[in-house]
């Protein structure tokens, strides 16, 4: 499966963590970061804006794509909201394989136990969340 990361800004903190939470809980996303401070600067009905606005970096696949957008667009407070796929080319084998395992169907709870070949989250500062 091919990894995607989807660039989305929201408006304000409170509509980002309502769209992170969301896709994590549904599954269409794995992971979603949230990055406060960001200033855009766009074109808009004729009119050059500005607008202080949080970007969403969010880990899914490329057939989860389609209902992740679809998602975005009904939860979103814009009218057009930026969804942007671009994929991911390399990376760790073992983090693209979690965000693969992260995305689709609900398992059972006990296939989300830790694996013990893998290092715990309090061990490692770069866990994938």
């Amino acid at each position: 499966m091919t990894v995607l990361i989807c660039l989305c800004t929201c408006p304000d903190a409170a509509s980002a963590r309502t769209l992170a939470t969301a896709l994590v809980e549904e599954r269409l996303a794995a992971c979603v970061n949230q990055l406060p401070g960001l200033t855009s600067t766009y074109r808009w009905e004729g009119r050059i804006e500005q607008a202080d606005e949080v970007l969403l970096l969010i880990k899914t696949t490329r057939e989860h794509l389609d209902a992740l957008t679809a998602r975005v667009h009904a939860l979103h407070p814009a009218e057009l909201p930026e969804v942007i796929a671009v994929e991911a080319v390399g990376g760790l084998a073992p983090y693209l394989d979690w965000v693969v395992g992260e995305t689709g169907p609900a398992r059972p709870a006990a296939c989300n136990l830790p694996r013990t070949d893998m290092k715990t989250k309090d061990s490692d500062p770069m866990s994938p969340t």
